[in-house]
């Protein structure tokens, strides 16, 4: 098979590339997630991809890859709320986990997935870890009200090699988009997407009407699916493909945060998580209103 005659196509430089429809994009997402191709056809791939960049067509034929081949975890009598975790903390510390245990807080089954694609930088893994959710070893449901971590080889032994890719030649792929977008659960589910750069708004939201998704979408904290406690960034959420305006972006940003620690390590923001959770420090208002909205989003899936 191999993929040379793809790479003819999309590998022509910023100008000159063609796009892929979304069934040829699903034929070669499918064949690097198989490793049937070269390591050469692989670094072509990314880097080629790199600076094209990808189409919401194209993303839509990569997810249909992925789910096609995902490892589905099962969810109990509410859908499940996914929410991608490959950033870490950067300056700030990582709430991924403080938002993850407040939606299971009001009886959401939680999947959080990640895997670590920069070094030293602390992880949702870790946090949550140090909280007492160890990663999962094998595919099992999630409960109501439980939070479970499942590590990306888990999920998908090939997503996680094309991520490792980034090891090798210091630069994003097509995986790392794949991994914001997907949905690795059994059943209905909400994925909370975010993005760093504006730029990838607009194709993370074409991406999410064509695969017909229910996702919350908006700007996230140093890239996590938590939202940044700074500021109010614009959220849109999607149902089963239809967008709903659910907020707003204001300006400004906070010069702190009420309770939020300077220290980014896994002991502080643990700690922090803690306190929350038991009422002893404040929830951030931008958590306490992303909690709202994925809410929001489940009632929409229920009352359907």
């Amino acid at each position: 098979m191999g993929i040379s005659h793809y790479i003819k196509e999309i590998g022509r430089g910023a100008r000159g590339a063609k796009p892929l429809d979304r069934e040829q994009a699903r034929d070669l997402f499918g064949q690097v997630l198989d490793g049937s191709i070269s390591d050469l056809e692989m670094g072509a791939f990314c880097l080629a991809m790199r600076i094209k960049g990808e189409t919401p067509e194209e993303m839509a034929g990569f997810l249909d890859a992925t789910h096609a081949r995902l490892a589905r975890i099962p969810s109990a009598s509410r859908p499940a709320v996914v929410l991608p975790s490959y950033n870490g903390a950067r300056k700030l510390p990582v709430l991924t986990p403080l938002l993850a245990l407040l939606l299971a807080r009001e009886g959401l089954p939680v999947l959080v997935h990640g895997a670590a694609t920069e070094s030293a930088r602390v992880l949702a893994s870790n946090v949550l870890a140090a909280l007492g959710v160890a990663p999962l070893r094998a595919v099992r449901s999630i409960a109501d009200g439980e939070v479970v971590f499942a590590p990306t080889e888990l999920l998908s032994p090939g997503l996680k090699r094309l991520l490792d890719v980034r090891r090798v030649v210091g630069l994003r792929n097509p995986g790392h988009s794949v991994v914001k977008l997907m949905q690795p659960c059994e059943g209905e589910a909400v994925v909370v997407g975010s993005y760093t750069h504006p730029a990838y708004a607009e194709s993370m939201a074409a991406t999410f009407e064509l695969m017909g998704m229910t996702a919350l979408l908006s700007r996230g904290l140093e890239g996590e699916s938590a939202a940044d406690p700074r500021r109010t960034a614009q959220v849109d959420g999607f149902v089963r493909g239809r967008r709903i305006a659910l907020q707003a972006q204001q300006p400004g940003t906070l010069s702190e945060v009420p309770g939020l620690p300077a220290e980014i390590d896994i002991a502080t923001t643990a700690d922090y998580t803690r306190r929350v959770l038991a009422g002893q420090a404040p929830v951030p208002d931008a958590i306490a209103q992303q909690v709202r909205q994925v809410l929001q989003l489940t009632h929409e899936l229920e009352s359907a």
